[in-house]
């Protein structure tokens, strides 16, 4: 794994991490409706996965999450309204920093992803 490799891995977790610290806040706003919030659990164990799995495969499911998770706040019936402020300040930042998390995960998991495999493929 070279530096950019790993530099992007890197940012993949991170952006995951952030992710799931954006469910929380969403959580402690009350706009989670759960217990324990799913989307904080499935981007915690995205972002473990991510840092410790040793393939080079590893960071597309970060891209993956990222996807899955960007997508929905666009297309769930609560995502953009807290996006707005509808359920009130803490929610709106909560939803921003969930879906920057996303984002970064999904842009830093495709660069890690493709690096991987075109070290590998160079090394051949």
């Amino acid at each position: 794994m070279n530096r950019s490799t790993s530099t992007s891995r890197l940012a993949t977790v991170l952006g995951l991490a952030v992710g799931a610290t954006g469910c929380a806040i969403l959580w402690v706003a009350g706009a989670v409706p759960f217990p324990i919030p799913p989307g904080m659990v499935i981007m915690a164990a995205g972002a473990l996965f991510v840092g410790w799995a040793p393939w080079r495969w590893a960071p597309a499911a970060g891209t993956l999450l990222g996807l899955l998770f960007a997508g929905g706040a666009l297309i769930s019936p609560t995502g953009l309204t807290n996006l707005l402020g509808a359920a009130g300040p803490t929610a709106a930042l909560g939803q921003g920093i969930e879906v920057v998390g996303a984002l970064t995960a999904l842009i830093a998991g495709l660069i890690a992803t493709s690096s991987g495999y075109r070290i590998h493929a160079d090394a051949s």
